[in-house]
């Protein structure tokens, strides 16, 4: 059952797409004060489980921190932070009492979950102006399924977007891109996408290409298409402020950026130096940025990735002006004892800065708002704006897509990777407990840079890093200008990467079916064993083993130099190990603890009982596998429901998709 309820003057996010009639009253479950702000307080019972916030830092089980929902782009995920690129205001309470709560409201708002008070869950922020929906359920899966259904049917990418993908900051030349094809191949290591970062651009303006080092581009990725490899190019959210440069002219002339209050365009620097930003509120201004994407699609382009869409900022001229005068103000107060942490601060705090959300608007049928009241919906609007373009330019193909930054809604237009995370063993945990809290938020194409984005990599933390990949829908390895370099084959015994990622080929056949009848059911991709064993009390606290799909459970190591690790069964199942050249073993294990060794180069995954997965021969390419003579591999006399289309179009709901394999 859900009920909507309605507080003050609530802004049209536009995240739940069914109509919910609006409730009288107050909610059932806890209290809520609008006297300073707004306020929704609950107490809970010591054995309640927190689950949601989807891209939130910590653990799967919120309870114990604090969280706050402001898009903010900060690369250093570490514990104590309590913002990232996202926000996903939907969370469920599991235990004495089971309900969902989803706080529509586009602006901060601060989830306390027993860190002022233990017992207590605190949810605040500074204007009751929102809309809350109150979901009761029998268990959180359920609530999960009940919330999935009013917030419409979560992206689909097209077939290829299950392969491989390499990315680096620093690619910039047709040469760079053939080096890595050439690494991947003749190794014979599968790879399907290659990534353009920033340097692809002419002076990083949008929607251009560096004629010098691209020349031709589009045979340039018609050849790239001949080996296999489509080109994934990155678009910013700031458009470069720059006489002759026709989108930011056309912009200009059309209103479509976004405005200071007294009517001119607002000014930040990103990549280009001076940018304004899309208004991507506005419907005609989302319309004509999205419309550009063709620049690209008419070149042969066939999926993208958004990105600095919070939206980041370097500085604005008001914050320069204002640091300048701190400074001068400092200097010339007291030379003999500089504040150097004041000033520290104050220079490292001219990025980002909460005053300059509050220096923008955007128009809103008519209405002008203030950015910092709408902040959380910049990148979900621009996100947005391709997919309506995508719709526009080829209605019946389907577009990779994902983001940096989002909101409840986006993910009906695209995926989300999880930013700039780093190097660091704990991030392959991190990476692994957002995946169901991002499901039950409706992003289902997820996945995080493996091998970390800054910092500097390690060959057994690529291998780790890649085993928990092969599971995640993205699968993308990307790092940072500067870091090491960790394609696959700069590493030695590149057969043990080959291993890993033919693993990931093999299981496509099973991973994209799973993905797709999740997309279709509102379902989850990931789910925590509590979803699936809510009877099991060991299975409701583990937070590092997840299924994926109904079948399978996963159990990555995630700890340098582990020779395996301990792992909790809630029922029989089959351990199966992916090791290299299309090998794999076997072993029935009972319902228990178990130790389980796990060496570099295999893949572990636990196949529950009375079920089977289908196993393709790896492929050097998603296009190239032979889905005809698929190998079941599980219990024998088990049956699976296999979806399989052509992976290009979208139609979804012919039964000639579908068909049964039997083991």
């Amino acid at each position: 059952m859900i009920r909507k309820y309605v507080f003050g003057e609530p802004f049209d996010t536009e995240a739940v797409v069914k109509e919910i009639e609006t409730a009288n009253g107050m909610p059932c479950f806890g209290t809520i004060s609008t006297e300073n702000g707004f306020a929704f307080t609950y107490k809970m019972s010591e054995d309640d489980i927190v689950y949601g916030l989807g891209e939130a830092n910590r653990g799967l089980n919120k309870r114990g921190y604090c969280y706050i929902s402001n898009c903010s782009d900060d690369p250093h995920h570490t514990e104590e932070k309590r913002s990232l690129y996202a926000a996903h205001n939907f969370l469920v309470v599991s235990g004495k009492e089971n309900f969902g709560l989803f706080f529509d409201y586009p602006t901060v708002i601060t989830f306390d979950i027993g860190y002022t008070r233990s017992d207590v869950l605190k949810v605040s922020c500074d204007a009751a102006d929102l809309n809350l929906y109150v979901i009761e359920g029998e268990n959180a899966y359920d609530i999960v399924k009940q919330f999935r259904s009013i917030i419409g049917r979560s992206y689909i990418p097209p077939k290829f977007a299950f392969g491989f993908g390499q990315s680096r900051w620093g690619y910039k030349t047709k040469e760079d891109f053939w080096k890595v094809t050439e690494g991947y191949r003749s190794n014979q290591i599968p790879i399907d996408m290659i990534y353009m970062d920033i340097d692809y651009m002419e002076g990083y303006k949008d929607f251009t290409l560096n004629e010098e080092n691209f020349q031709d581009f589009p045979e340039f990725v018609s050849d790239m298409k001949e080996q296999g490899i489509r080109l994934v190019p990155i678009i910013d959210a700031g458009v470069k402020v720059e006489e002759g440069y026709s989108v930011y002219e056309e912009g200009v002339r059309n209103n479509y950026f976004c405005k200071r209050e007294d009517g001119s365009d607002f000014v930040a620097a990103v990549w280009p130096g001076d940018t304004h930003f899309p208004d991507v509120l506005n419907a005609d201004a989302r319309k004509w940025f999205g419309d550009h994407y063709r620049v690209l699609i008419d070149q042969g382009i066939e999926g993208f990735w958004n990105d600095m869409n919070e939206p980041a900022i370097f500085y604005s001229r008001e914050g320069m002006e204002e640091l300048k005068e701190k400074i001068r103000k400092i200097v010339q107060e007291d030379m003999e004892a500089l504040p150097v942490w004041e000033l520290g601060a104050a220079v490292e705090g001219v990025a980002n800065n909460p005053k300059d959300y509050e220096r923008f608007y955007h128009n809103v049928d008519g209405k002008k708002i203030r950015h910092d009241k709408v902040h959380n919906l910049f990148g979900y609007n621009m996100t947005r704006a391709a997919g309506e373009a995508f719709e526009r330019i080829d209605p019946g193909r389907r577009f990779l897509m994902f983001s940096r930054s989002s909101y409840v809604g986006m993910h009906r237009y695209g995926g989300i990777w999880t930013g700039d995370n780093k190097s660091w063993w704990s991030h392959i945990l991190l990476n692994l407990k957002m995946m169901p809290s991002l499901n039950m938020c409706g992003f289902l194409y997820t996945g995080a840079d493996l091998g970390g984005f800054g910092a500097n990599a390690t060959r057994d933390l690529v291998l780790r890093w890649l085993a928990l990949g092969v599971f995640t829908p993205l699968m993308r390895n990307h790092a940072a200008i500067g870091t090491r370099e960790q394609e696959c084959y700069q590493f030695e015994n590149t057969d043990d990467f080959r291993g890993v990622i033919e693993t990931r080929y093999r299981l496509v056949p099973y991973l994209y079916s799973e993905y797709v009848k999740a997309a279709l059911n509102d379902d989850m991709y990931f789910k925590p064993l509590a979803f699936v064993y809510p009877e099991d009390e060991f299975a409701v606290r583990v937070e590092d083993q997840m299924m994926v799909g109904n079948e399978i459970m996963i159990a990555p190591v995630y700890t340098q130099n582990a020779k395996g690790r301990y792992v909790y069964l809630p029922e029989r199942m089959k351990l199966v190990k992916f090791t290299k050249d299309n090998q794999y073993t076997e072993e029935v294990l009972e319902k228990g603890h178990h130790y389980v060794e796990i060496a570099l180069n295999e893949v572990p995954l636990f196949i529950r009982e009375g079920r089977c997965i289908p196993v393709a021969k790896a492929a050097q390419t998603v296009e190239k596998l032979d889905t005809e003579n698929l190998e079941l591999l599980g219990f024998d006399g088990a049956e699976y429901e296999l979806y399989e289309d052509d992976g290009i179009h979208k139609d979804y709901e012919n039964p000639e998709n579908y068909k049964i394999l039997k083991k």
